[in-house]
C-alpha cells in the first residue's frame, strides 16, 4: 500500500476521475469507474472487484477506516474538501471514493450456481433508478443472474451504483442484444417467460422450478416482438384496478418471488 495527498481540483489524476464519474464513454475506454461509500466499496470487494485507489476525506472518513477497505496493491490517497466535493456524487456520503476496474459483462462469462438457474432479463430499461431497483430485488431473491438486453447506459453509471445500494456488485450480471440473449437462453435450455399482455396466462400457473428466465420490458412500450416470438409462455399479473401495468421493478419482484416460492426459496 502506498499513500499520497492531493489537494487541488486541477490535479490531472482528479480531472481523469471527474471524467470517469460523468462520462460513460470514458468508463468504457479506461475500463475504470468510481465507487462512492463504505458499504458500496465493501460489497465491491465481496464481489471480487479490483480496487486501484481509495481516496478519503479525513474530516468524514478516518485513515484507519479507509485502510480497512484496502488490499496490498491499493493506493491510498488523502484528499481535500474541495477535491472530495468535486468527485462526490451524493450529497450525503461517507468520505470515501474508490477507483475500480470494470468487469467484462459479456454473456459468455456467466456462470450459474444452480443446475436449474432462475434469471431476470430486463429489456432496454431506461431509468438508472429502475435498474437499481431490479438489482436490489434480484439480490434479495438471490437469483442466478440478471441480464440487461439492449442497455441504454453502462452498468457502472453512478446512478445505478447509488440506486442499487451496491447490489450491482453482488449480482451475477451480463449485458447483450436481445438476439444474443435469446440465443444464449435457448442454447442453455432455459425457458423464456415474457411478462406481456398478449396471449398470456396468470403467472402463478406456471412451473418456474425448471431453468427459467423471467423477461420484463419497459413500462411505456413493453417487450419487443422478438421476445414475444421466442417466448415459451407469456405471463401476466392479474390487475384489479383501473390500469394495466405497474412499475417494472415491482412486477419483477412479484414474478421472481413466486418462482422462489415454488423453489422453496432455494
Amino acid at each position: 500500500m502506498t499513500k499520497k495527498l492531493i489537494t487541488s481540483t486541477q490535479n490531472s489524476f482528479i480531472k481523469q476521475l471527474v471524467l470517469l464519474k460523468d462520462k460513460s464513454r470514458e468508463r468504457k475506454k479506461k475500463q475504470l469507474f468510481l465507487i462512492e461509500g463504505q458499504r458500496e466499496l465493501s460489497l465491491a470487494l465481496k464481489g471480487n472487484y479490483t480496487i486501484d485507489s481509495v481516496l478519503f476525506y479525513p474530516e468524514i472518513c478516518s485513515e484507519d477506516d479507509a485502510s480497512k477497505l484496502l488490499t496490498d496493491t491499493t493506493e491510498l490517497i488523502e484528499i481535500s474538501k474541495e477535491v472530495y466535493q468535486k468527485l462526490a456524487y451524493r450529497d450525503t456520503t461517507e468520505g470515501i471514493i474508490a477507483v475500480a476496474k470494470t468487469k467484462d459483462l459479456t454473456l459468455t462469462n456467466l456462470e450459474f450456481k444452480n443446475k436449474a438457474p432462475l434469471i431476470l432479463v430486463a429489456e432496454a430499461p431506461e431509468k438508472p433508478g429502475n435498474i437499481g431497483a431490479l438489482l436490489r430485488t434480484a439480490d434479495a431473491a438471490n437469483i442466478d443472474a440478471v441480464i440487461i438486453a439492449n442497455p441504454k447506459t453502462d452498468m457502472y453509471n453512478p446512478n445505478i451504483i447509488r440506486s442499487s445500494v451496491g447490489c450491482v456488485f453482488t449480482n451475477n450480471i451480463a449485458t447483450g442484444s436481445t438476439t444474443e440473449i435469446i440465443e444464449f437462453l435457448k442454447e442453455n435450455k432455459i425457458d423464456i417467460y415474457c411478462a406481456a399482455l398478449q396471449a398470456s396466462v396468470n403467472y402463478h400457473t406456471q412451473n418456474f422450478t425448471k431453468s427459467s428466465a423471467i423477461v420484463v420490458g419497459t413500462e411505456a412500450t413493453g417487450l419487443t416482438n422478438e421476445w414475444l416470438d421466442n417466448s415459451f409462455q407469456n405471463i401476466i399479473i392479474p390487475m384489479q384496478g383501473e390500469i394495466d401495468s405497474m412499475n417494472v421493478s415491482v412486477a419483477a419482484g412479484i414474478l421472481i418471488f413466486e418462482a422462489k416460492r415454488q423453489r422453496n426459496f432455494n
